[in-house]
């Protein structure tokens, strides 16, 4: 239960549980989310499920059936591969019903040779894609039988990712501690700092404006996430920054304990993952929050925007490209920036809304279990 949309996912599907009356039972190897958990009502249970040991896998599953009986369990969802490997093999001694939720584009491995453990997420009696670009992965990659896929975006919580609640005191408090100039534009990649979030590309794309003339002297750019423990990443981005001359421009802050209001002290929200995402929560937040936001036209980004609407697609890798979203973005007048933030938001509560995303998971399990003989919990 770390930190990544994975766990924000679960609890938050588990907090949904808890309201419609079903009892939520959480097993993971711990992590941050865990008091989250506690907070919603749900149960936890600590076992070793990040494993991918054999041995460890098959001590998970008689740990997971036995819980099952415990606790008459009436469905199992795996999220992730190595518990679904111990969900599944439990789920079929106890004859429980079974879904899983494919969140990612898994590797393949030397040769392909992944693919039969990453097989194990197609298995679910249900099978959730949070995009239509993971849905059809599934099916193309894995040859799943498209009856068993339910189609279940990601949703943003509305209550916090709300332009109204964030008040003058919240951005005055960030904007000082981060020692933002009252004027010029400010542009944000949030995520981790680890390469493949696209934080060269980015550094990339400002240096072409800059080598043509269109970088505004008093533009900053806020690279906002954690640095992976002893990693290197950030030294590397610094050393591109000082090389460029972008050192001036550029800001990372690893430690945001108010990402609401940064999204509302920010101009422009910006995706440039160099993978495609599965889902794209930073795509989809800052239109929550009435930013425009630029975004890869590869994943599903170009299911959570509207291109020349709410935000502007660029090609995958190309900082040129990239560039010239940006300052497409940039220049958007305050009259029509008023009106991208009213349909940015309008396009997020009506497609993405974590209400819808939380009812339709609960539906899908009351289907499977309709299914499997053993009425609803």
């Amino acid at each position: 239960m770390g930190t990544g949309g994975v766990e924000r996912g679960t609890v938050e599907v588990a907090e949904a549980l808890v309201a419609a009356g079903w009892l939520a039972l959480v097993a993971s190897d711990g992590g941050p989310h865990v008091r989250e958990l506690t907070r919603v009502g749900a149960e936890h249970i600590i076992l070793p499920l990040a494993s991918k040991s054999p041995l460890v896998i098959r001590r998970n599953t008689a740990a997971l059936s036995d819980l099952i009986s415990q606790k008459s369990v009436s469905l199992i969802h795996a999220r992730s591969r190595a518990p679904a490997w111990s969900a599944y093999t439990a789920a079929k001694q106890t004859n429980t019903p079974f879904v899983t939720t494919f969140h990612g584009v898994y590797g393949l491995g030397p040769f392909g040779l992944k693919k039969l453990y990453n097989r194990v997420m197609v298995r679910g009696d249900s099978v959730i894609a949070i995009s239509q670009f993971i849905a059809d992965h599934i099916v193309n990659e894995y040859d799943a039988d498209p009856s068993r896929l339910r189609l279940i975006p990601r949703g943003v919580d509305l209550s916090v990712f709300d332009p109204n609640t964030v008040t003058s005191a919240r951005m005055i408090k960030l904007a000082t501690e981060w020692r933002l100039p009252d004027d010029g534009p400010v542009i944000m990649l949030p995520g981790r700092l680890t390469s493949w979030k696209g934080h060269k590309l980015l550094i990339d794309a400002l240096s072409n404006l800059k080598k043509t003339g269109r970088l505004q002297d008093e533009l900053r750019c806020l690279m906002v996430g954690p640095a992976s423990p002893g990693s290197s990443y950030r030294q590397r981005i610094e050393s591109n920054l000082a090389a460029t001359g972008l050192d001036g421009h550029v800001q990372i802050i690893e430690d945001c304990r108010d990402i609401v209001a940064a999204y509302m002290m920010t101009d422009v929200v910006v995706s440039a993952s160099t993978r495609p995402e599965a889902f794209g929560r930073i795509v989809a937040e800052g239109q929550a929050m009435g930013r425009p936001v630029v975004a890869p036209s590869h994943g599903a980004g170009p299911e959570l925007l509207l291109p020349g609407v709410t935000g502007y697609l660029f090609t995958p890798g190309d900082a040129p490209s990239l560039a010239g979203a940006l300052e497409q973005a940039l220049n958007i007048s305050p009259e029509d920036r008023d009106d991208v933030a009213r349909q940015a938001r309008t396009h997020i509560a009506e497609n993405f809304d974590l209400d819808m995303m939380t009812s339709a998971t609960l539906a899908a399990y009351d289907e499977v279990i309709a299914g499997h003989g053993k009425g609803t919990a």
